[in-house]
């Protein structure tokens, strides 16, 4: 009996013992009174910095419980509605590539471009559009005004180009129409349809500026480097032109016009950049009557005034135009609208030597006959380029060897001035392609 009594004993004791330890590791694990939340030392709350433009609002003291509270996190900076950003915008204007709706785009980054196109200028038109996809950043707008005839030839080539490049341009085809005067007068005026260039203010009521290019033009580097010379007009400037010729003694209007002409060599209208809006608003100084008169209103007085005297047709009334209202025109370098007249007598731009041609002018044909080889491999090169393909490839490296035939030509001694500009567009487009489709880290 006395071994079980103190085997009983030491049984008790050691629960006791065992008891008290546990008391004593339990109130080590919580010092505190039950009721105020404390979080493990091993696992600190980590602070957030307070959002600078926006100071915390005070919070109540939590209710005293036994729960844990959750770590709340600074709230996020939501971009405000409205107006987009200036970096939104610019991102929009210059990353073509990306996949966006063309009605998302603001007007102001619209470039209007306008062509009139009647006989057998299809082709010619199509390359220039064209080229002026190719090498462009922002958005563009073609209006295209042509006979019923080509509306649907237009309309089915333009839809057949790749995807990556029809998401960088919308068209709208427009009729042939003169809103004053003889329609067919007007139609048969120097070029078919040319003189509808004339009425595009009066037509594109709901656009504030344009660029007017012929035909036979290519564009050799990006659009939005000409359009950004409206940035350039004065209060006063409406219109820009580039001159018919540099040398006036060699010049046609200096030596043979029988009719006032702006400056001393005249303009040349293949490449016309308008602030439509200005023209709309701005009434003209003119030899009809002794007040202005409205754009709409001076077109066909001033034709039947001077109809037996000019040659180039709606080019000579706008010289005549601005040989009254020199003030409303700006004048741009001849490398904006460059011509065999500039290189067959012998190099005569000095802008375009300097920093290259910019914009191409295939006048009289030269496209299409062996006249001037050097503006034919140019045309060419561009019209048989593959969209998808590589730039340098299968366009620039193919008509440095072309050009390596021309020069035995007054213009194809002097290639530099031709691919100085195509070159540093297409590096340009280029590493844009690399850097910022494929990738920077992909390259190595």
């Amino acid at each position: 009996m006395k071994l079980r009594s103190k085997a009983a004993a030491l049984l008790l004791l050691a629960l006791a013992v065992l008891l008290l330890a546990l008391l004593s590791l339990r109130a080590r694990r919580d010092p505190e009174p039950p009721g105020f939340p404390v979080l493990p030392e091993a696992a600190p709350q980590r602070r957030h910095a307070p959002v600078p433009t926006r100071p915390p609002e005070p919070r109540a003291f939590p209710r005293a419980t036994g729960r844990r509270f959750p770590r709340r996190r600074p709230p996020r900076l939501r971009p405000r509605a409205g107006r987009p950003r200036a970096a939104s915008r610019e991102k929009l204007a210059r990353r073509p590539g990306e996949v966006r709706s063309l009605h998302s785009v603001p007007p102001e980054l619209w470039i209007h471009l306008a062509v009139v196109a009647c006989g057998n200028r299809l082709e010619e038109t199509l390359v220039m559009l064209k080229s002026a996809v190719l090498f462009s950043h922002r958005k563009l707008r073609f209006h295209i005004f042509t006979e019923e005839a080509l509306k649907p030839e237009f309309d089915k080539q333009l839809r057949q180009w790749p995807d990556s490049y029809t998401k960088k341009f919308e068209h709208r085809i427009y009729p042939i129409t003169f809103s004053v005067g003889n329609p067919q007068e007007w139609k048969k005026l120097f070029k078919p349809c040319a003189a509808q260039r004339l009425f595009l203010p009066v037509i594109l009521k709901d656009v504030d500026s344009l660029l007017y290019v012929d035909t036979d033009v290519l564009f050799l580097r990006p659009v939005d480097d000409i359009w950004k010379l409206l940035r350039q007009f004065n209060s006063t400037q409406l219109a820009a032109m580039a001159p018919e010729h540099e040398i006036p003694k060699i010049g046609w209007y200096s030596r043979f016009a029988r009719h006032p002409f702006y400056g001393s060599t005249g303009v040349n209208s293949g490449v016309m950049l308008m602030n439509l809006t200005r023209i709309r608003n701005t009434q003209f100084k003119n030899s009809l009557i002794p007040t202005g008169l409205a754009w709409e209103d001076m077109l066909l007085p001033l034709y039947q005034k001077y109809k037996n005297a000019i040659t180039w047709g709606d080019q000579d009334l706008l010289n005549i135009i601005f040989y009254f209202n020199p003030e409303c025109l700006y004048v741009f370098p001849c490398q904006w609208n460059y011509r065999p007249d500039h290189c067959m007598y012998g190099s005569n731009c000095k802008e375009a030597e300097r920093e290259g041609v910019s914009v191409l002018h295939g006048n009289r044909g030269v496209y299409h006959d062996d006249k001037q080889p050097t503006f034919r491999a140019l045309y060419e090169a561009i019209r048989d380029f593959p969209f998808q393909d590589n730039l340098f490839q299968s366009m620039y490296y193919p008509l440095q060897l072309k050009f390596l035939e021309t020069v035995h030509t007054l213009c194809g001694r002097i290639p530099q001035v031709f691919l100085k500009q195509i070159e540093k567009t297409m590096r340009r487009a280029y590493e844009k392609h690399v850097i910022i489709h494929v990738g920077p880290n992909s390259m190595s």
